[in-house]
């Protein structure tokens, strides 16, 4: 296998991986109100709150604020369809870099710059939300972590960009 094809498989691994991320970070946002209500029952199946009181109080705390917004005002539960469906669009437009990486790098940056974005919105966002630090830190993971596989995506384009023949133009006579 040339140098070109490795480099085209391993960026579409990455991207296949980033995309796969994303998508499932998105569609866990539709059943928010039962997902914390399973988390809850594996947290107690699991003795977590003897471990971690303040994971579980949180937890706890998140539930009953769900319960209370899907019993009595569902339509705010309508934000975080729109917040699945967001991730799910911009999961999409990663077939861009996975069909022409170099020319569609601008994506994977695009992407980079939302990953390091989510930190300074959880520091700014978090307080005022009254969300506890240590959640705000688990969210800004998601922006560490994302950034890592785009990164390394980045960095491979670049390999490939130096290993594609710049086009030559023909000047008309």
């Amino acid at each position: 296998m040339s140098d070109r094809a490795a480099l085209l498989k391993g960026i579409r691994a990455w991207l296949v991986l980033f995309v796969v991320c994303l998508v499932l970070s998105g569609a866990t946002a539709f059943p928010l109100v039962h997902e914390l209500r399973w988390t809850e029952d594996l947290l107690r199946a699991l003795s977590v709150p003897e471990h971690l009181p303040g994971l579980m109080d949180w937890i706890e705390r998140v539930r009953r604020g769900l319960d209370t917004a899907d019993a009595e005002y569902p339509f705010l539960l309508y934000g975080t369809d729109w917040l699945a469906f967001a991730h799910l669009v911009i999961a999409v437009a990663f077939y861009g870099p996975y069909r022409d990486p170099v020319r569609n790098i601008w994506v994977v940056e695009f992407g980079m710059i939302a990953c390091a974005g989510v930190i300074p919105l959880a520091l700014i966002c978090g307080p005022i939300r009254d969300i506890p630090f240590w959640w705000s830190v688990v969210d800004m993971s998601f922006g560490v972590f994302g950034i890592i596989p785009l990164y390394v995506v980045r960095r491979r384009i670049k390999r490939l960009e130096a290993l594609t023949p710049t086009p030559v133009p023909v000047l008309a006579t």
